[in-house]
């Protein structure tokens, strides 16, 4: 046999991940998502939502980037890193994505560069990015006046579940 069917095998893996890119087989037309939001400073002891995506079941994902935004009483953002008792959450499925499970600055300004993450995402997971004012006392200069949270990522079917091809598609 000369191991004429484990060649075939190989070759076959070989094309069939041909379409995948290299990080972590997320297919080159995984869709993008993109959430955002700014709102007011909640009051001490309250928090807001500012951005959410859920993954449908029997889909994938990458939790790729997010970025913080901290607003003056005019909506202009202002340019602080510490946000003494303010708390940024990222959280899946309700508990906080490590490593970022407790932020009291801003890591990644909005409207700036950001460093990239790459987090996997469990299946039907549902991500949050929630500021909380746990003591934060506005000062007389530079005072903060409303928050803005930005999530964003990518997301595919996962082909455990079947190939949409050779199942046929409602769509083709």
């Amino acid at each position: 046999m000369n191991g004429g069917l484990i060649q075939r095998s190989h070759q076959w893996e070989a094309g069939r991940t041909a379409f995948t890119s290299a990080l972590c087989g997320i297919p080159v037309d995984a869709q993008q998502f993109d959430e955002s939001s700014i709102a007011p400073l909640p009051d001490t002891g309250r928090e807001v939502l500012l951005a959410r995506f859920e993954l449908q079941p029997q889909y994938c994902g990458v939790f790729e980037n997010f970025a913080q935004f901290v607003g003056d009483a005019f909506g202009r953002g202002l340019p602080l890193i510490d946000t003494p008792g303010l708390q940024w959450l990222i959280q899946m499925n309700g508990r906080p994505l490590y490593p970022y499970v407790n932020l009291k600055h801003v890591v990644n300004p909005w409207g700036f560069g950001s460093f990239p993450v790459a987090i996997r995402l469990d299946e039907n997971a549902s991500v949050e990015f929630v500021v909380r004012n746990v003591s934060y006392v506005k000062p007389a200069r530079h005072a903060i006046h409303s928050v803005g949270g930005r999530i964003a990522g990518r997301y595919w079917y996962n082909p455990a579940y079947g190939d949409v091809t050779a199942r046929g598609s409602r769509l083709g």
